[in-house]
């Protein structure tokens, strides 16, 4: 899994639990606890997350016809 750096024991420990998530910027992190001392652990990951793909999108609508108004 995800290593990480625990700053109650000051030592790298491999991250258990670990949860993907997207924080408020956009950026991708995993958050989970230490196996030792069971602190919480964080650590960010490069890059932004991607959007989900969207499907294709559907065909246009036709114009409406453009009729002359009475009057």
């Amino acid at each position: 899994m995800a290593e990480g750096y625990c700053v109650k024991c000051k030592a790298k420990r491999e991250i258990v639990s670990a949860v993907e998530e997207v924080m408020k910027n956009g950026r991708k992190a995993i958050k989970g606890k230490c196996p030792i001392c069971g602190t919480v652990m964080f650590k960010i990951l490069g890059g932004k997350a991607v959007p989900p793909a969207t499907p294709a999108s559907e065909p246009s609508s036709p114009a409406k016809p453009s009729g002359s108004s009475p009057g």
